[in-house]
């Protein structure tokens, strides 16, 4: 199993400090001859590092290309299918697929289409769990929006959720990027929303499970002109 590198800070701190902890129960527990809690506590501590170390796992996935899908951006579930009125940049009517990742989902976040990087800005703000509908305009967040080729536009959102309090992105204006390329990490449990042309055909369901960059979720209508 590989580890993704937003992991390595955490997963050595907390191993360190899980080490610490073994020593002071081992100190204090052994004295009382309570060795049966000792290893209870092994247990535990044991669990919660490989738990931490399982979260930044980096899954080795094969890169898929078509430019006439927009692919899921992470691992997770489908919690939001609907027509909203984007008005931070496109201003306009956008078809929104939203997915939400349990703390057991791979964390890890891809490009759900290739082109250049249009427009990228974080926002600060609260920590709504994930699943409400004012996180994507209220949470610490942020905004990529994708220039295809075509000319087409898509716009995705890492969103923090209750528990996630760190999210990275690797997006820079100006930028070429990759069709289910890596764009970033959201640490512990998160959303991220993908708003594509309203025009576009929907390919999952509220309640559909995704694997990131494998689960197409929308297929583009073919623009006409630059064919």
């Amino acid at each position: 199993m590989r580890i993704n590198k937003e992991g390595y800070k955490i997963i050595g701190i907390s191993g360190a400090v899980c080490l610490l902890l073994w020593w002071l129960f081992y100190h204090l527990l052994v004295h009382d001859a309570n060795v049966s809690l000792l290893w209870f506590s092994t247990l535990v501590l044991l669990l919660f590092w490989f738990f931490i170390v399982a979260f930044f796992r980096e899954p080795r996935r094969v890169r898929i290309h078509d430019t006439d899908l927009v692919f899921a951006p992470c691992d997770g579930r489908v919690v939001v299918t609907e027509v909203v009125s984007e008005d931070e940049y496109l201003k306009e009517e956008m078809l929104q697929i939203s997915i939400f990742m349990s703390i057991t989902n791979v964390h890890m976040n891809w490009v759900p289409v290739g082109g250049e990087v249009e427009y990228f800005k974080y926002h600060p703000g609260r920590f709504l769990v994930a699943w409400h509908p004012k996180s994507s305009t209220e949470n610490e967040r942020t905004t990529t929006v994708v220039r295809m080729p075509s000319g087409q536009k898509v716009l995705f959102r890492q969103i923090a959720g209750l528990i996630a309090r760190r999210i990275i992105s690797y997006m820079t204006v100006g930028h070429q990027v990759e069709q289910n390329s890596v764009c970033g990490f959201i640490k512990f449990g998160s959303r991220v929303d993908v708003l594509v042309p309203k025009d576009s055909e929907l390919l999952v369901e509220i309640g559909d499970p995704t694997v990131g960059s494998q689960t197409p979720i929308a297929r583009l209508r073919k623009n006409l002109e630059n064919e």
